[in-house]
C-alpha cells in the first residue's frame, strides 16, 4: 500500500504540473486602446488630449505582461513555470517595444526641442523599464516594472491636466519618424532572424554603398545565417509578443498623430502597417513552431512570420519616407 502511494504522489504532481503549463501558455487578447483611453479619461474626469491614448496603451501593455494568467514569468525559477519557454519569449518581445516607445516618449515625444527640459516622470520610469528582464533576486523585475508604470500614471494624469502646461506630447511628423525608425530596425532583425531558421549562405553587406566606410576587424565574404534549432520557437514567440505591442502603439498613435497623418496624406499607410502586422497574431494551429524546409512537405511557421514582419517593415520605410519628405 505505502509503495502504490509513494508511486500516485509523484505521478499526481507531474499531472498538475502539465495541467498548469498547459494552462499557463497562453498569449493575452488584444484590447482597444481606443476604448481605453477614453475609459481611463471618464474614470479620472479628464479630457482625452493628445497623447493620452498612445500613454494609456504603454501602461496598458505592461499591465497586461505582468498580470496575465500565468503572472511575469521570465524570472519565475519554480515548477511549472520554469518549464515554460514560450511565453517568457513572447514577454521579451512585449518589452522590448515596451523600452524603445519609454525612451522615445522621454526623449522625443515630451520635448518641443533637444534644448528643453526632459519630463520628470518619463527620466524615473525610462530606466526602470530596462532592468534585467528575468532577475528574480530582490530587487525583482516585476516591482521596478510596476514602479515605472506609477511614474508613467503620474505623467498621464499631468498630461491631461490643463493646469500643469509642462506635461506635454507633441504629435509631430520628425517625433513619429524618430519612433518608426527604431521599430524598423527590431523588425529588420527579428526577420532576419526568422528568416534564419532554414539557413542560408549571404554576401558580407556590412560597408556596401560607402566607399569610405571602415570596421573594426575584417569580416569574411560570405556569411553564413542560421538561427539554432533550439532557437527558433524562442525567436517565433518573441517576435509573436513584440508584434502584439506594436499593433497597439501603432492603432493608439492613429489617433493621436491623426492630423499629421492626414495631412500628410498618410493615413492609409498607417493603417496597412496595422494589417500587416495583425495576421502574425493569428492562431498558431500546429502543436509546435514547424520548421520545414523553403519548399518541404511540411509548413515553415518562422518564414510565413517573416514574410508578414519583412511586408510591415517596408511599408514603415515607405512611411518615414513620405513623413519626411512629404
Amino acid at each position: 500500500m505505502k509503495r502504490k502511494i509513494w508511486i500516485a504522489i509523484p505521478v499526481a504532481l507531474l499531472v498538475i504540473c502539465g495541467a498548469m503549463m498547459f494552462w499557463y501558455n497562453h498569449e493575452p487578447d488584444m484590447f482597444d486602446p481606443v476604448e481605453l483611453a477614453q475609459q481611463h479619461a471618464l474614470e479620472h474626469g479628464h479630457a482625452d488630449v493628445t497623447g493620452t491614448t498612445t500613454a494609456s496603451a504603454l501602461l496598458e501593455v505592461v499591465d497586461v505582461m505582468l498580470n496575465k494568467r500565468g503572472g511575469y514569468m521570465s524570472n519565475d525559477i519554480l515548477p511549472p513555470w520554469v518549464f515554460l519557454d514560450n511565453v517568457p519569449n513572447w514577454e521579451f518581445g512585449v518589452l522590448t517595444q515596451v523600452r524603445d516607445l519609454a525612451r522615445v516618449m522621454r526623449n522625443d515625444f515630451s520635448r518641443s526641442q533637444t534644448q528643453s527640459a526632459e519630463d520628470p516622470d518619463l527620466s524615473e520610469a525610462d530606466p526602470l523599464f530596462h532592468y534585467s528582464h528575468d532577475r528574480w533576486f530582490p530587487p525583482d523585475t516585476e516591482g521596478r516594472y510596476r514602479n515605472a508604470m506609477e511614474f508613467l500614471e503620474n505623467y498621464l494624469t499631468r498630461l491631461a491636466d490643463p493646469a500643469q502646461p509642462n506635461a506635454q506630447f507633441y504629435a509631430r511628423a520628425d517625433n513619429l519618424v524618430a519612433w518608426l525608425g527604431l521599430v524598423e530596425k527590431r523588425l529588420g532583425s527579428l526577420s532576419q532572424r526568422l528568416s534564419a531558421s532554414v539557413g542560408k549562405e549571404r554576401l558580407n553587406t556590412d560597408l556596401a554603398g560607402d566607399t569610405a566606410a571602415t570596421q573594426s576587424t575584417a569580416g569574411p565574404q560570405e556569411v553564413d545565417v542560421k538561427t539554432s534549432w533550439f532557437k527558433i520557437d524562442d525567436v517565433f514567440y518573441e517576435t509573436r509578443g513584440s508584434t502584439w505591442a506594436l499593433i497597439h502603439f501603432l492603432r493608439a498613435m492613429e489617433v493621436d498623430f491623426h492630423d499629421v497623418l492626414r495631412d500628410k496624406n498618410a493615413l492609409i499607410s498607417f493603417r496597412q502597417i496595422i494589417r500587416e502586422l495583425e495576421s502574425t497574431q493569428d492562431a498558431l494551429r500546429a502543436p509546435m513552431v514547424l520548421n520545414g524546409n523553403k519548399f518541404g512537405a511540411f509548413a515553415n511557421h518562422s518564414l510565413v512570420m517573416a514574410n508578414y514582419i519583412s511586408r510591415a517593415n517596408a511599408a514603415i520605410m515607405d512611411l518615414r519616407f513620405l513623413l519626411e519628405q512629404g
